[in-house]
């Protein structure tokens, strides 16, 4: 009996091997060898669903083969769950199909009086806000110093004196800048600063939101004007005239979009999505954009069951998202070789630029991240050798229970094994 006892760690360990090779189907090869076979997708996806790290029902994964139509791995893909800056994918696809890559805001300046004798403007300078999220930004696509366009543009009229004042019109958009849902906590930062008509140095001073973009713009020009010898009276003037005196075009939207989406800019977010209203002729406002996004994806056939949109950025943890509805989102937009440009390319570029690293699929893939606390979402495509589409990727992983490093590798053993290399 005792020489029994001592061998039955051998016979567990003996159990436990078969065990294996039983999971992975063994094949035998012209040499008698016996090879293992990799998991299949939907056991990859089932073993990435049991990592500790992940709490088994507060996570969903969907990969789907875009030339079959097939979806070769998915766990829970109609569970409704916060999605984080995955939202962008939403917001930049639904733009760029309204309005085109070659968009541009054009954000006009105005004087409403012609310029009278001794070159004195009795009148004000009106600028009129378009949305542009990247008026003077510090971040890519740049474009002109748009305050020193305008004193230039100024003084070729001739202007050495401006009795009236620097107006700036902002009714194109209705509000709110900042999404109610917004958690207090994150609106003094930069990356929680709002949305107006008429942003400016991206909202933000270093780290700090401004709450009054349009304020700090009126101030810097005043300056400006100032140093190139034009007198600001700040009077109250009211003019009759809308003689335009110079026009500020920003970069093409498929720019804007790249930016946003490599470098997860919020306000471009924000701005894009406030803008879809603009486009159809209409002012803007939350509410209006967002039910214009739900129209256009219903009548695309897409399943928004579960779905809640907060806002265009993905900060609000009011946000829902399915995975079902992200690959219906993709696989519509998958023809399109300016959309999945956007999305940075593992191990190389952007927010993705760490994962994948160095492994075969490094530049094989390209997903847009959305991390906030507790979260960790992944959203967009496997590329063949031309970097174009032939799978959609969808992983969301909420109410994370270990180290958001542990979920990160977690999820590239998982696409390894889906996607195993020759």
């Amino acid at each position: 009996m005792k020489r029994i006892i001592r061998y039955i760690p051998l016979i567990i360990a003996f159990i436990t091997v078969c065990t294996h090779l039983h999971a992975f189907a063994g094949q035998q090869t012209a040499d008698g060898i016996v090879a293992l076979q990799p998991p299949s997708p939907q056991e990859a996806v089932d073993a990435f669903v049991r990592n500790r790290a992940i709490d088994s029902t507060r996570v969903a994964v969907m990969i789907r083969d875009l030339r079959s139509g097939v979806t070769i791995g998915s766990y829970n893909p109609g569970t409704p769950l916060i999605p984080a800056s995955i939202q962008k994918a939403l917001t930049t696809a639904t733009l760029l199909r309204i309005a085109g890559k070659d968009f541009r805001y054009n954000t006009d300046v105005f004087i409403d009086n012609e310029v009278g004798r001794d070159n004195i403007l009795d009148g004000n300078i009106i600028v009129k806000a378009s949305g542009d999220p990247t008026l003077n930004s510090s971040k890519l696509p740049l474009t002109p110093d748009f305050v020193a366009d305008i004193v230039s543009a100024v003084r070729k009229k001739g202007i050495d004196s401006i009795s009236g004042r620097i107006i700036v019109d902002q009714s194109l958009f209705a509000g709110p800048a900042i999404p109610p849902s917004w958690a207090q906590g994150d609106l003094r930062h930069s990356y929680g600063t709002g949305c107006h008509a008429f942003n400016f140095q991206n909202n933000a001073s270093g780290k700090s939101a401004i709450q009054n973009p349009a304020s700090v713009f009126i101030s810097r020009l005043g300056n400006a004007l100032a140093s190139a010898s034009v007198k600001l009276g700040n009077n109250e003037t009211s003019g009759k005239k809308h003689l335009l005196i110079h026009r500020h075009k920003s970069a093409s939207a498929d720019e804007i979009m790249r930016s946003c989406m490599m470098r997860s800019d919020n306000l471009y977010a924000e701005a894009m999505l406030q803008t879809i209203p603009v486009v159809k002729g209409e002012k803007s406002s939350l509410e209006k954009a967002i039910d214009i996004e739900r129209d256009y994806w219903r009548r695309k056939k897409a399943d928004l069951g579960g779905v809640a949109i907060a806002d265009g950025s993905g900060l609000s943890r009011s946000n829902r998202m399915t995975a079902e509805f992200m690959s219906d989102l993709l696989a519509e937009m998958s023809p399109d070789p300016y959309y999945a440009s956007f999305f940075p390319l593992a191990g190389r570029e952007g927010t993705l630029k760490n994962l994948l690293a160095g492994t075969e699929l490094e530049e094989y893939v390209a997903m847009k991240t959305g991390s906030m606390s507790g979260i960790q979402c992944y959203a967009g495509y496997k590329l063949d050798d031309n970097y174009a589409p032939t799978h959609s990727i969808v992983i969301m992983v909420n109410n994370m229970r270990g180290a958001r490093s542990e979920v990160r590798r977690a999820v590239e053993k998982m696409l390894l094994a889906v996607f195993p290399q020759p």
